[in-house]
């Protein structure tokens, strides 16, 4: 995109706003460089990665770089290879992998809300974090190596230590021994040599060599005979330490050396980020919203503002009125009318600008915003008259005019101030006219265009397809409001405004004489047509916060019922686990009060599947009052009165509540097992204590009975039987004279196995035992398998096998979901190949 525009839309004042919030001199220069983007993928990925920055740094979760220096240089001797950075700039580059580490992981770990972010460092390797670690372990933050940094550098700086020490008390003593010869009792170095300050007329006193004079004269610094051979040593030894320093710095330089693509992309990663986080910083200060940009998009703004007039009016304590208008292809043009200084141009500008934000990647001050992918932003704004180029005001607007036709390219966004002012109105009118038809036309431009002149106001109202718009002036206070209306042309009101800045009155009554009628007439119709427009604006505003207040009564009302509902649920679910602690309770009392082991084993079972079945079916019937509060909800949602419906959900959910309360209940008191147990009768399903087998009294013989279990029949005595299940009521009569049909608990478990399809005849362990699904609906399918599993508890099958067969998968899925929280399952697995394989599940049952 050319830069026309930049200069008259302040471009670089935006650069220095987004500048503020670049950490880093790559960021910097990244905003330094700023500019519209080539494609629209492009310009989209960039806003998306300043709307992730924005929303990390609101969870608190942003990057931060401090004390980082632009590493271009560090990184340019790297590429030569032997060369060896010094301490700080090995440091800087540490310090460097070690931020855009920490950067990688705060964006990692919100990688899925932040894809954009995450794109821009997932690459980095690890090992910038163990190279950093390894600079920063050997050299201290002012730039010196630690002495740790090697054995060696320890050894050698350790025999310095101590050899400074002895020359520093050979000098004190010496200085102790000629005390009169001394100027200052104060070992100093001179030349790198550890000497003593000796009077200069006491020279001859002290035999050494000497290293120069004080700047008065009075004091030579001599290094004595005694200490020369130390000193000497002691060069050495510093010599010694720094061909160790430079061993050290060359290594770390080749490590680094080794990283560097990976340190190159370190770089390229933070001054990305320090841009977007500069971007996301301006888009926090300024409210900012993300913009959509679409090569088929309309120019909408909801609400704008020009961000450095708002910056300069924060400062004075004011603040911008917003400007809201839409331009697309069925209106492309829009011609803004209405009083001097009253805000035509700053609509200009806004536009301009924002429209070059958004296509920068910058998020943009305003409520909502969108735009066409513009290949050209064009604008004539201001008096670029010059004398040195001998443009007059007109020539300077035509010259620029010119230019803007020859660079426009469609889609582009075209600003005009004033267009055809500096010549004659009538000329100029015309003039204008044509310009903002053509690039209307010719050129397929969104065009906003300013003017005074009643031509274009008359052409923007007769013409299709071009909005008429004006700034507000307020006649009482003859003061502007700088509000946009669109749909409005406004009167300039000139005259009025020149008598506000302190024109004479008698120049202004004489000016308002000159008027002709037509435009007096003319201005009197468009101040009409305002007052209308006010007063139906006022009205539309006063519906509006009616039905908002209608609104909000509503959704308090929606509120209340669902609070309502929350504590009736509540309610219910205590009433619920109430009924079902007494129920557990009394059971638990009945079961301490049966003394035969195997009866209190079976009465335990036969309580936990009625528990189970209470819990069932509490369970449906909260299921089906929410099912039945959701239909009156919305059959309430759409009746004219709120208290009706809710008082309609209410009912029908206590209504369910109490049935399965009262179902409870009543489970509570129909589980009254007996304690006392019937003798074995023929046709009793009986357990042999000896076998742990369970077969069917086939005949009773005194003390003994004879037992079929499947295809065997053997005797066994009464009094190693355990009654597992009473013969059927008829059998059982004839058996034992009649009477004794069974509790109801006892019924209720029949009814249960008879009405589950199953076969259990085979003997406990065996895996044949099964319950065949296939061909069944879900819902059947799950109530068949509850049914079954109840009836394999109660003749205590240790395992079943559940055949659901392959199809879609859906009947396995809902009896994997039913199985893992029923009361009876101990675990499920998909049965062995030779069992069917994933067509059926084996069972493990609690014993």
């Amino acid at each position: 995109m050319n830069e026309q525009a930049f200069g008259v839309l302040e471009y670089d004042g935006l650069r220095a706003l987004v500048r503020r919030g670049a950490q880093t001199p790559m960021g910097r220069a990244r905003v330094d460089g700023l500019a519209p983007l080539a494609d629209v993928e492009e310009v989209r990925r960039a806003l998306d990665a300043v709307a992730e920055c924005v929303e990390l740094r609101r969870r608190g979760a942003a990057w931060s770089f401090s004390e980082l220096a632009d590493p271009a240089e560090s990184i340019a001797r790297l590429r030569i290879e032997g060369a060896t950075l010094d301490a700080l700039p090995l440091l800087e580059v540490a310090r460097l992998c070690d931020q855009v580490g920490a950067a990688r992981a705060a964006i990692q770990a919100e990688r899925e809300d932040a894809p954009v972010l995450w794109e821009l460092v997932a690459d980095l390797p690890r090992e910038l974090y163990s190279l950093a670690a390894r600079v920063t372990a050997k050299i201290l933050p002012s730039g010196e190596l630690d002495d740790r940094a090697s054995p060696e550098l320890a050894r050698i700086r350790h025999d310095i230590n101590r050899l400074r020490s002895n020359i520093t008390r050979s000098l004190e003593n010496l200085m102790r021994r000629s005390d009169e010869a001394i100027q200052d009792n104060l070992v100093t170095v001179r030349n790198d040599r550890f000497v003593i300050p000796v009077r200069a007329d006491h020279r001859g006193r002290v035999n050494g060599v000497a290293h120069g004079f004080s700047s008065s004269g009075a004091t030579v610094f001599v290094e004595p005979l005694e200490t020369i051979e130390s000193n000497n040593e002691l060069q050495n030894l510093r010599e010694t330490e720094e061909r160790e320093i430079t061993r050290i710095l060359s290594t770390l330089s080749d490590d680094l050396r080794r990283e560097l693509p990976a340190i190159e992309r370190a770089a390229a990663s933070v001054a990305e980020l320090d841009f977007t986080g500069a971007k996301a910083a301006m888009a926090a200060r300024f409210n900012c919203v993300q913009p959509y940009v679409g090569a088929e998009a309309a120019l909408e703004l909801d609400a704008a503002r020009h961000p450095l007039l708002e910056e300069n009016l924060r400062a004075a304590g004011g603040a911008v009125v917003p400007v809201s208008f839409r331009l697309d292809t069925e209106h492309p043009l829009m011609v803004i009318s209405g009083a001097n200084a009253g805000g035509k141009t700053v609509v200009l500008k806004t536009a301009g600008l924002l429209a070059l934000m958004a296509l920068s990647g910058l998020h943009v001050p305003a409520r909502a915003a969108s735009f066409p992918f513009y290949r050209s932003v064009l604008a004539d704004i201001g008096d670029s008259q010059s004398l040195a180029a001998n443009l007059s005001t007109f020539t300077a607007h035509v010259a620029n005019i010119s230019r803007m036709l020859e660079l426009c390219r469609a889609p582009a966004l075209v600003l005009l101030d004033e267009v055809g002012t500096g010549t004659d109105p009538e000329e100029g009118s015309a003039l204008g006219v044509a310009v903002v038809d053509h690039f209307r036309r010719a050129c397929g431009a969104h065009v906003v265009a300013t003017t005074h002149y009643s031509g274009l106001k008359q052409y923007a109202a007769n013409e299709t397809g071009v909005l008429n718009a004006s700034v507000e002036f307020d006649e009482r206070t003859l003061q502007p409001t700088y509000r946009l209306l669109v749909g409005l042309a406004g009167s300039s009101s000139g005259i009025e405004i020149a008598g506000r800045f302190g024109f004479p009155r008698v120049i202004v009554e004489a000016a308002s004489a000159r008027v002709n009628e037509s435009s007096r007439e003319a201005t009197a119709y468009l101040r009409r047509i305002k007052r209308e427009s006010e007063e139906a604006e006022s009205l539309r505003r006063a519906l509006e916060e009616e039905r908002a207040a209608v609104a909000e009564k509503y959704a308090t009302l929606e509120r209340d019922a669902e609070r309502r509902e929350r504590e009736r649920q509540t309610t219910f679910e205590r009433e619920m686990r109430e009924r079902l602690a007494e129920f557990e309770g009394r059971s638990k009392e009945l079961f301490s009060k049966i003394e035969d082991r195997a009866e209190r084993a079976r009465v335990e079972r036969e309580a936990a599947t009625r528990a189970a079945e209470l819990r069932r079916d509490a369970q449906r019937a909260a299921a089906s009052a929410t099912t039945t509060a959701g239909r009156a909800s919305s059959k309430s949602a759409n009746a004219e009165g709120t208290s009706s419906g809710s008082g309609g959900v209410r009912v029908v959910r206590q209504g369910n509540d109490a049935g399965a309360t009262r179902a409870a209940k009543s489970g509570v008191e129909a589980f009254q097992p007996s304690s006392v147990e019937r003798e074995i009768v023929k046709g009793d399903t009986v357990r042999l204590l000896t076998l742990g087998k369970t077969g069917v009294v086939e005949r009773i013989a005194g003390a003994d009975a004879e037992i079929r279990i499947g295809h065997v029949r053997l005797r066994e005595k009464l009094s190693n039987l355990e009654l597992m299940e009473r013969a059927p009521q008829g059998k059982a009569e004839q058996a034992h004279g009649g009477g004794g049909g069974g509790s109801q608990l006892e019924r209720m478990a029949a009814a249960a196995r008879n009405a589950a399809d199953v076969r259990l005849s085979q003997p406990k362990d065996a895996p044949g035992a099964e319950l065949n699904l296939i061909g069944r609906t879900t819902d059947e399918a799950v109530d068949a398998a509850d049914k079954f599993l109840d009836a394999a508890f109660l003749n205590g099958y240790a395992r079943i096998r559940i055949i659901h067969g392959h199809g879609t998968g859906a009947l396995r899925r809902a009896i994997a979901d039913f199985l893992r929280t029923h009361a009876h399952v101990e675990s499920f697995n998909a049965a062995p190949p030779d069992q069917g394989g994933a067509g059926a599940t084996i069972v493990e049952l609690k014993q």
